[in-house]
């Protein structure tokens, strides 16, 4: 049978709970979905605990073939939901080590996952993974936020801090972090230094209007090439009023139409695993920042589908020279 079921097998409203019925395993899976409901790192709302439930529900209204990438992402990945990693509500330590036992075991198995947070706390044991497999990787940080803030309330560990401590911890190759989307008012003229002494290169959404899509992805393929990528999304990227139901807002984003164009442009790296965070249902009454961030997550599994989709054209076509 394929997956995702389509709407002649089974309604919509018909579900097993996973990210558009997705199995929780099969032959050859090289993607997996995988919830990570961990919010009490969150400095202001809470409520991303319960953001992959209502994601996996978005998704239900999404259909299995990508248009754009002319693929069918979760079938031609053998694509599987493992449901969500047991954390610990109250400890983030505990949590972590979860987390990274869970994405490390995928990562081993060459499977690429996509982790549904949680607040944005959780990347920095995806990247802890990541790194324990591949070494220090590269990472494209969607955000209005450099989320490189050293303490909050004395506290080295929450969702405001991950990208200090993976410089910290050297998870990753820091000529080979883009920061992309930064925005809104700062705490102090430093703040956005903070990123860049690391060696970061942070890109506000001014320069992005500015530079545009193209030019800006550009620089960033020619400087991260094939080295392994992580790829981190904050929901709140996207501006509030395409995406309200997010811990932390900031007005002036791009469009949900300019996001996906952004998404579906990112073809040709070396993506190693993804997650998407900071989505707060109970801040998003009409479920359209969920739908968002499903389908983003459909966009990001077309990534992997359309480079292993190329990677059997060019074996074919070396087999036939």
């Amino acid at each position: 049978m394929k997956y995702p079921l389509s709407p002649d097998v089974k309604p919509e409203f018909c579900t097993t709970g996973s990210f558009m019925r997705l199995p929780a395993s099969r032959e050859n899976a090289k993607l997996a979905v995988v919830g990570l409901p961990f919010d009490t790192a969150a400095s202001f709302r809470v409520g991303a605990r319960f953001a992959p439930q209502a994601i996996r529900q978005a998704s239900m209204t999404l259909f299995p073939y990508h248009p754009i990438h002319k693929v069918y992402p979760f079938d031609d990945c053998n694509a599987i939901d493992i449901g969500d990693v047991s954390v610990i509500p109250h400890n983030i330590h505990r949590s972590y080590e979860l987390i990274e036992s869970a994405m490390t075991d995928l990562m081993k198995q060459g499977i690429i996952p996509i982790g549904i947070g949680g607040d944005h706390s959780v990347t920095l044991a995806n990247l802890r993974a990541a790194a324990k497999i591949y070494g220090p990787v590269a990472l494209l940080h969607f955000d209005s936020h450099t989320d490189t803030w050293d303490t909050y309330y004395d506290e080295k560990y929450w969702h405001g801090s991950p990208f200090i401590r993976a410089y910290e911890e050297g998870l990753l190759q820091t000529d080979k972090v883009f920061q992309i989307g930064i925005r809104g008012t700062l705490n102090h003229p430093g703040d956005i230094d903070a990123s860049t002494d690391l060696g970061y290169k942070v890109i506000t959404t001014a320069e992005l209007k500015d530079r545009g899509i193209e030019d800006v992805l550009k620089q960033v393929k020619n400087i991260i090439g094939d080295t392994p990528c992580f790829l981190s999304f904050d929901i709140d990227f996207v501006d509030p009023s395409y995406a309200p139901g997010t811990g932390t807002l900031e007005v002036g984003g791009p469009s949900s139409f300019e996001t996906l164009q952004m998404i579906r442009s990112l073809h040709g790296f070396n993506f190693i695993g993804f997650d998407l965070v900071e989505v707060l249902p109970p801040y998003d009454p009409t479920q359209i920042t969920s739908l968002l961030a499903a389908t983003i997550i459909h966009d990001f599994a077309s990534l992997v589908a359309l480079k292993i989709k190329e990677e059997k054209q060019d074996k074919s076509r070396q087999n036939n020279s």
